[in-house]
This record gives structure tokens, sequence and C-alpha cells, in this order.
């Protein structure tokens, strides 16, 4: 009996010997860890929390569309120029864009949409979409800014479209609309609006996207020069009854800008564009509306007298879907930059459509064509320096109209 309590009293004298060893080494072992290291507990520790951020899908309600664009899952863009607008504050800005099915074709080149971002109104993005998503980050500081944002649409939209998916700030940062301008000009074109070849004055070069910028051609610069909104409606190689014939005898009645003025854009690679009205009743009215095409018509007219009557009739048809869709803009009817041959029909269509109509909210402007010491871009088409002339001339016409 004796021996068994004794074993017991050693058995025991163990046990608290070991909880009192454990216990100063859990101790000591705190006591010297480094300050922040996180211990163990007696429940599993929460995984550290990501970091916050704010996602913004576009909506009226945080960015100002550019030109005819369409709120769908982010804001699409198709015709030269569009894009959206924004005042942004935080320290942290990410923009995301998904392409279309050209975006998708790894051997596309040439067509892929070209895109640049601005902040307050320095270039920091000019890229080429040829994958199915890109992603931008266009601020990155230390301490929250204010910054205007810009995105536009360098290419046309028959080759291809952008999808502006998402903006994406810092946990602090916040974005919301820019405000409009005190007019807006829709200048409806060919090539010549949309800044065809600008990029690569190099006369016998061909057309690609991504020597194309919209922003250095004539009409944006105008609209610059006015501090006036803008809005192109404007297809390379598109005409009013026909689009450029190479042969010279070769109509092409299927690349007439007519056929598309009403619709939100056309593209190759994204038909819904062409399937989808503007909604111009729903959406802010141009006070002028420029109208330069001809050029393309001319390749087949020429001076053939039946072909221009049939130009003359087809753009006072033109004329009238205009003032349908914009009863109180100011038509001017303008030609000139790459050729005047079609001007005296211009200004004939714009006569007979007044007498026609009763309609005197109309007027003509004839650009100087360029010239040789201006140099030429690719296929001929006019440089930055002929249209910064080409801007300078039609803004003084339309400063006296916007008074």
């Amino acid at each position: 009996m004796n021996g068994k309590r004794c074993l017991f009293a050693v058995l025991l004298a163990g046990m608290l010997l070991c909880a009192v060893g454990c216990g100063d080494k859990e101790k000591k072992t705190q006591e010297e860890a480094p300050e922040g290291t996180p211990m163990a507990t007696g429940t599993p520790s929460a995984a550290p929390a990501q970091e916050e951020k704010k996602v913004y899908t576009l909506t009226s309600n945080n960015v100002r569309p550019i030109g005819r664009t369409k709120y769908e899952d982010g804001l699409w863009c198709a015709f030269s120029g569009t894009g959206a607008e924004f005042r942004f504050h935080g320290s942290k800005l990410i923009v995301r864009i998904n392409g279309d099915s050209a975006a998708q074709n790894p051997y596309n080149e040439g067509n892929y949409s070209r895109v640049a971002i601005y902040i307050n109104g320095v270039r920091v993005v000019d890229d080429m979409i040829d994958e199915p998503s890109k992603e931008y980050t266009v601020v990155e500081t230390a301490e929250p800014s204010d910054a205007l944002v810009r995105i536009v649409k360098l290419s046309e939209t028959a080759m291809s479209t952008f999808l502006i998916k998402e903006i994406e700030t810092d946990p602090e940062g916040s974005v919301m609309p820019s405000e409009e301008k005190n007019a807006l000009i829709e200048f409806v074109g060919d090539s010549i609006t949309c800044g065809y070849g600008v990029d690569d004055e190099d006369r016998d070069h061909h057309f690609s996207t991504a020597t194309e910028d919209a922003t250095k051609a004539y009409a944006i610069k105008t609209a610059q020069l006015l501090d006036v909104d803008y809005s192109l409606v404007s297809i390379s190689g598109y005409g009013v009854i026909t689009g450029y014939s190479g042969d010279g005898e070769t109509k092409s009645e299927s690349q007439i800008i007519p056929k598309y003025y009403t619709k939100l854009g056309f593209s190759y690679a994204n038909p819904k564009m062409a399937n989808t009205d503007w909604d111009f009743a729903g959406n802010r009215q141009p006070d002028v509306v420029v109208v330069n095409l001809g050029t393309n018509d001319d390749s087949w007219c020429k001076t053939v007298p039946e072909r221009q009557e049939e130009y003359i009739v087809g753009y006072i048809a033109f004329l009238k879907t205009i003032r349908e869709n914009n009863p109180d803009a100011v038509i001017v009817c303008a030609l000139g930059i790459m050729g005047d041959n079609l001007y005296p029909c211009v200004e004939e269509a714009a006569r007979r459509y007044s007498e026609e109509t009763g309609d005197t909210n109309i007027d003509t402007f004839r650009f100087t064509p360029q010239l040789p010491e201006d140099g030429y871009a690719a296929d001929w088409h006019p440089t930055e320096a002929t249209h910064d002339k080409a801007a300078a001339k039609l803004a003084e016409k339309l400063q006296d109209i916007l008074k």
C-alpha cells in the first residue's frame, strides 16, 4: 500500500513539472517572437483581408459618352472618335477594354481597334486591341489626386469595335461624368474624317488601323478649336451614292453613308452595330451637322453629267434624312480637301433642297485642296499639316454660325 502511494506521488510530481515546463516554454516563445508576428490560437485565424477596390460598369451615372455609343454591359464604341470622358479622384485607376471578333484573330493585324487614353489632356495610352481583353493602369500615385480622363477610339468602325468594360479605382476613388460643352457638332464623312493614314506620311503605303487617328483629322481639330463637343459618322471609301471606284466605272452602291447614318455604326467584326438604330430623340441633338462627302463619289462621277446629276439627287435625299432626324441643326455641306471637282454639285444640291423644302437653315463650304508642299499620307490622304489648315478654315466658318 505504501509503495503504491509512493509511485502515485512520483507520477503526480512529473505531471506538474511537465505542465510548468510547457507553460514556461509557451510564455518564452511569445515573449521572444518579433512584434506583429501572428500567434496560433485555439481557433484558425482568418485569412488576411484583400485590398479593397471599387469597380464601376460604365453608365451615364459615372461617365459622359463621346459620339454615338451604347451602354450595354459597358460602353460600346464603333465610329471613329467615340469613347468616354469622366472626372476621377483617387490614387489608382484601371481601365479594362474588351475587343470584338477582330481582336480574337491573331492574324488580323491592320484591322485591330486603336485606342488612346488621356489624363488631363496627355495621351498616356496608345494601343491596339489585339487581344479579347486588355487592362490599363493609367493612374497610380502615393497620394490621391484629381484627373480628367478621356478614352477615345482612334480607328474607324468598319474594321473593328470595342467595349469599355469597366473602371476600377482604389477604395477611396470616385468617378463622375465630365461636363458637356456649349455646343455639339456632328461631322459626316469618309476616310478624311476618319484620319486615314495620318500617322504614315508615305503616299505609297496603304490602309491600316494602326496609322489612323481621328484626333489628328480636321473634324476633331475643328471641335477643339471651337471648344465644342463632337460626333463622327464616317467610314473610309464611302460616299453619297457610291463608294470608291477603283476602275472609275464600277459603282459601289453598298458603300454609302446614307445606309448607315441612322445606325450605331457598321463593322465587319461586329454586325450588331449596323443592326442597332441610333436614338436621335433620346440623345443630344447636334447644333451643326457638317457633311463632307463626295470624294469617293467623284471617282465614279468624274465629269460625266448624268452621273453628277445622280449625285445631286442622292445628296438631296440624304439632306432630307439628316433634317428629319436633326430638325434644329444648321447643315453645312462641305467638300474639297482631296479634290473639289464635285463642289459645284454640292452647291446645286443645297440650292435645290432649299428650293424644294423651304428649309434655309443650310450652308455650303469649300475646302482648299491639299497642297504638295504639305505632303501626303498613306494612299495620298491628307497629312496632319493639311488637316490643321482645313480645321482652321472650317472653325472660322462655324464660329459665325454658332454665335
